[in-house]
C-alpha cells in the first residue's frame, strides 16, 4: 500500500511545505478529538480513557502519517498502529462506520487548514496534494477496514464456537453453570425448544447455479435473522434443513414465537415448518426430541409451513405411539389404497386446514371436485369427512398409516 518515496518529490503551498499547517500533531490531534467527541456523535458514547488513549493516539498517527507522504515519505511501520487499533475497536463493539466517519471528519479538518492560505498560483500542487490525499485516505481505510474485519471473524468464530458447546452441553443433559461462565453466555430458567424444517430454495435446483452455495446462503440468511431478532440469547445447531435453536422464554411473549417463524421463512425464502415445546435446561433433551418426533409428524402429514405448538397436536402425537390403536386407525384408510387421488385429496386438505379452495388449487382441479372426492372417501371409509366425527377419525387415521407404512 505504500508508495515509492523516492520517485515523489515534497509538495509546497505558497512557498512552504504542504505539511506545515499539520505539523503540530499533538495540538492538533487534540483538537480534532474534541470535534470527533461533538460531531460524531456515537464517538461520545465511547469511554473517556478511549477518548484520551486510543483515539488521540490513532489521531496522531494518521496526522503523522500525512505529514510523512505530503513531506515526500512513507513510514508504513505506522500502519500497523492503526490496524491494532482498529482490532481492538472491533473486539469492543465500536461500530466500523463511526471509525471510517471520524477519519474522514479528521481528513476534511486537515484538507481545509492546508489548503487555507492557497492561491491561485498553487493549482498544480493543489491537485497533486488532493491525489495524495486520496491515496492516504485510501490507504488509512483499508488497513483499517482489514484489520477490523479480520478480528471481527475471530470474534464471530469465537461465539459461534462457544454457542456450539453450550447448545450440544444442553440438548445432551450435560450443561453446567461453570460450562455457561466458560462459554460466556448466560443460561436461562426456561426456553423454547424449537426442532425446525428449512426445504430446499428453488436456486438450490438450478442447473446453473451451485446448489451447496444457494443453500449455504439460505442458511446464513436465517441465521443473521435469528440474530437480528433474538440477539445472542438464542442457541442454535442449523444445517441447510434444519435443526434446533433454543431460545430463553422470556425473549418473546406466548405469541411472539409465531412471527419469528415467519421472519425466518421470509430471510430463508422458503417456508419454514417449526414445532416448538418449552422446557427448563434439564428438561431440554427430552423436549427437543418430543420437538423433532412432532415436526417429523407434521411433515408426514404435509401440513403447511409455520409454527405448530405441543398442544396443539398432542392428540395426533399420541397416536403415533406404537400399539393395537394405531394399529387399527392405521387400517381405517384401506378403502382408498385402489383410489390414490382419493388418498392425496384427504392428505392435502387435511394439511391445508380444511380449506377447500386452496386444496384444489393445489391439486390443479375445481373445488366441485375436491367436494366430490370428499364424499367419495366418506363412502369407503364409512367416515363422512364433512362431520366432526368423522373427520377425526380421518385425521387420526392418516397420522397412524404415516407410521404404519414406514
Amino acid at each position: 500500500m505504500s508508495v515509492d518515496s523516492s520517485t515523489r518529490p515534497s509538495l509546497t503551498m505558497s512557498g512552504k511545505p504542504m505539511s506545515s499547517p499539520l505539523k503540530d500533531v499533538r495540538a492538533l490531534s487534540r483538537q480534532m478529538v474534541g470535534h470527533f467527541v461533538e460531531n460524531v456523535i456515537p464517538c461520545g458514547t465511547l469511554p473517556g480513557d478511549a477518548i484520551s488513549g486510543d483515539v488521540t493516539t490513532i489521531t496522531r498517527v494518521c496526522l503523522e502519517l500525512a505529514v510523512s507522504m505530503l513531506d515526500g515519505r512513507d513510514i508504513p511501520e505506522k500502519l500497523q498502529r492503526l490496524q491494532d487499533a482498529a482490532a481492538g475497536w472491533a473486539r469492543e463493539g465500536v461500530p466500523i462506520d463511526t471509525i471510517h466517519h471520524a477519519v474522514h471528519e479528521g481528513f476534511k479538518m486537515g484538507l481545509d487548514l492546508v489548503v487555507s492560505d492557497a492561491t491561485i498560483k498553487d493549482y498544480g500542487n493543489l491537485v497533486d496534494g488532493a491525489k495524495m490525499v486520496v491515496e492516504l485516505l485510501d490507504m488509512i481505510t483499508s488497513a483499517i477496514s482489514v484489520a477490523y474485519v479480520r478480528e471481527l471473524r475471530g470474534v464471530v468464530s469465537e461465539h459461534h464456537t462457544a454457542v456450539h458447546t453450550l447448545t450440544s452441553a444442553l440438548l445432551g443433559g450435560h450443561s453446567t453453570s461453570t460450562m455457561a461462565r466458560e462459554c460466556g453466555i448466560a443460561i436461562s430458567t426456561s426456553y423454547v425448544v424449537l426442532a425446525v424444517a428449512i426445504p430446499p430454495h428453488r436456486d438450490e435446483h438450478n442447473p446453473m447455479l451451485d446448489g451447496q452455495v444457494v443453500a449455504r446462503r439460505k442458511l446464513r440468511r436465517v441465521q443473521a435473522e435469528l440474530a437480528t431478532r433474538c440477539g445472542a440469547s438464542a442457541l442454535s445447531l442449523l444445517s441447510v434443513d434444519g435443526g434446533t435453536i433454543l431460545i430463553p422464554s422470556d425473549t418473546f411473549d406466548e405469541t411472539g414465537v409465531d412471527p419469528l417463524v415467519t421472519q425466518l421463512s421470509q430471510a430463508a425464502q422458503v417456508g419454514i415448518t417449526a414445532t416448538m415445546v418449552e422446557a427448563t435446561p434439564e428438561q431440554i433433551p427430552n423436549a427437543a426430541d418430543q420437538s423433532h418426533e412432532l415436526l417429523d409428524m407434521v411433515q408426514r402429514l404435509e401440513s403447511v409451513p409455520g409454527l405448530y405448538r405441543f398442544d396443539e397436536l398432542a392428540l395426533e402425537y399420541q397416536l403415533t405411539r406404537p400399539g393395537p390403536g394405531r394399529e387399527y386407525l392405521g387400517s381405517l384408510l384401506d378403502p382408498l389404497d385402489e383410489h390414490p387421488e382419493l388418498l392425496e385429496t384427504l392428505q392435502r386438505h387435511i394439511g391445508n386446514n380444511l380449506n377447500r379452495q386452496r386444496t384444489a388449487r393445489v391439486l390443479h382441479v375445481h373445488t366441485n371436485t375436491v367436494d366430490y372426492r370428499l364424499k367419495r372417501i366418506g363412502q369407503l371409509t364409512g367416515f363422512d369427512p364433512s362431520q366432526p366425527s368423522g373427520l377425526w377419525y380421518l385425521r387420526s387415521a392418516l397420522v397412524a398409516r404415516s407410521y404404519r407404512t414406514n
